[in-house]
């Protein structure tokens, strides 16, 4: 164990963040009562000073929401591959030394949520929306995706985006007009990026059979297209599983400890959930 024994999420909004809750719970499971995990309001006109601030001697590493994961690369020293390519930096771990290293542990979150639920290969997938957790849907699936990704967007300036990211991360990408995104469901995954309400109208129009609903909001929970889907048999992860993975991946980098303790972070998350 280091000498370093503090990390922190930044964003803004802040105040909703499940971080601390997991954090401090995968403390508490493996006993290293020396270690604290706080919260902080952090805008891009506040990070540089707030994150150049930092003793490195005290402090582990940072996780970082919105609208910090671009921001935040200038102030590193290293960006690893997988955060380059989505242009999304959600972990800065922090050496002994003072150099920052920027990660993301979305995508590897993603893949290991769907690992656990028994989603190792998928003929083809669909993406709904294209902003920066789209970006790392894009970049998951091509690690479990035999074939063709198609990404529902709203404009076509966001179309030529996810395209060019595709042929970045040499996954085969194509896009269609949201107007159809309710094909979506209908293949053996889909991946929904969207905000809260965008996929209610969806629900109705549900097969008996349907296939895997990865849908990344985690309150109100379950969304409407969620409880849809579950009423008829399909498998459904939701916010939850993403934030619980990619928090156990932070923890590891934080603590250097090999192998989060994923069952009490998520224990603790779903029961801040609850109320």
């Amino acid at each position: 164990m280091t000498s370093q024994h503090r990390a922190a999420v930044l964003g803004s909004p802040i105040a909703h963040s499940l971080s601390p809750v997991l954090h401090t719970a995968g403390y508490a499971a493996l006993g290293l009562t020396d270690w604290h995990y706080g919260r902080h309001e952090i805008d891009e006109s506040t990070l540089e000073a707030f994150v150049t601030a930092l003793d490195p001697a005290e402090w582990a590493g940072l996780s970082l929401t919105m609208p910090l994961k671009r921001a935040i690369r200038p102030l590193l020293d290293t960006v690893s591959d997988t955060a380059r390519a989505v242009d999304a930096v959600n972990t800065v771990v922090f050496d002994a030394d003072g150099r920052r290293h920027g990660h993301n542990t979305d995508v590897p979150g993603l893949v290991n949520a769907l690992r656990e639920r028994g989603v190792d290969r998928v003929e083809s997938a669909a993406v709904l929306g294209a902003g920066a957790t789209a970006s790392s849907a894009l970049a998951a699936l091509g690690q479990l995706c035999d074939g063709e990704v198609t990404v529902y967007v709203r404009s076509a300036e966001r179309a030529a985006e996810m395209r060019a990211l595709g042929e970045q991360l040499a996954v085969p990408v194509r896009t269609a007009d949201w107007a159809e995104s309710a094909r979506a469901l209908a293949g053996p995954l889909t991946v929904s990026t969207t905000p809260v309400g965008a996929t209610d109208a969806f629900a109705a129009g549900l097969t008996d059979a349907p296939g895997v609903l990865f849908d990344v909001l985690y309150h109100p929970w379950p969304t409407k297209l969620a409880a849809a889907c579950l009423e008829r048999g399909g498998t459904v992860l939701g916010g939850l599983d993403l934030l619980v993975h990619q928090a156990v991946l932070q923890f590891e980098r934080f603590t250097g400890v090999p192998r989060g303790p994923l069952a009490a972070m998520r224990a603790a998350g779903e029961a801040a959930l609850a109320g």
